[in-house]
């Protein structure tokens, strides 16, 4: 597995089309990859990205089992001439995991809940239609994923009752087209500090995404140092 980082330049108009069109990025994503290279290995990892934005600077990440090439994307939304794109192993980080760690988290998903649309869905295994929820329910589903994913939230504030050391630092419904379909897709980006729990499953959260809508940039999870 692989993780990645590319700068992208505010300025470029591709960086404009990446923030306003999943659909775009995804395209671009996976052209960087060459015919028969590995974008899904099935439970052991599949191609994951995500486009953090703070300020005026925008880093798009990818998670990957083969070693991607970014020069076109580089060419279209980054600065070819003086920044290109960084690219390690990401097993350095995965096989460092251990019970009782804490570092700090992004995730940037899909959080939603499924409406049954027809009663007997529940019983014949229909996926029901996906719906928003407000932010307290957005914190909620992401606390439910993490005991999936193998970790906790870790806790701040004094002794006593304290909330989960979690924020939402952003929310969105984007809306772009699919061919002739428009996509009305509800997003949430989380940050915060998590304890791991199961290595083993954190690493295939980090390596094969959290919820939906993993190829319009959302289940993407990384990690960082703890501050």
């Amino acid at each position: 597995m692989y993780l990645s980082r590319i700068p992208l330049n505010p300025a470029r108009r591709g960086t404009r089309k990446f923030l306003s069109s999943p659909q775009v990025t995804h395209a671009a994503v996976l052209a960087s990859f060459p015919p028969g290279a590995a974008t899904h290995s099935g439970g052991d990892g599949r191609v994951l990205w995500r486009i953090d934005q703070r300020g005026n600077e925008i880093h798009l990440y990818v998670v990957s089992p083969s070693e991607p090439d970014f020069t076109h994307i580089v060419e279209q939304a980054g600065w070819p001439t003086t920044a290109a794109w960084a690219t390690r192993k990401y097993d350095q980080l995965l096989d460092t995991l251990a019970v009782g760690q804490a570092w700090h988290f992004r995730l940037t998903a899909n959080p939603v809940r499924s409406a049954l649309t027809r009663p007997d869905a529940a019983a014949a295994k229909v996926r029901g239609k996906a719906t928003g929820m407000n932010a307290p329910d957005q914190l909620n589903w992401l606390r439910r994923k993490a005991t999936d994913a193998g970790f906790a939230m870790a806790e701040s504030g004094p002794p006593g009752p304290r909330e989960d050391d979690v924020r939402i630092i952003s929310r969105d419904t984007l809306t772009f087209r699919r061919g002739k379909a428009t996509i009305n897709l509800s997003v949430a980006s989380f940050e915060g500090t998590l304890l791991v729990a199961d290595p083993d499953r954190l690493r295939a959260a980090l390596t094969t995404g959290i919820g939906r809508a993993k190829g319009y940039g959302c289940g993407l999870l990384t990690l960082a140092p703890a501050r």
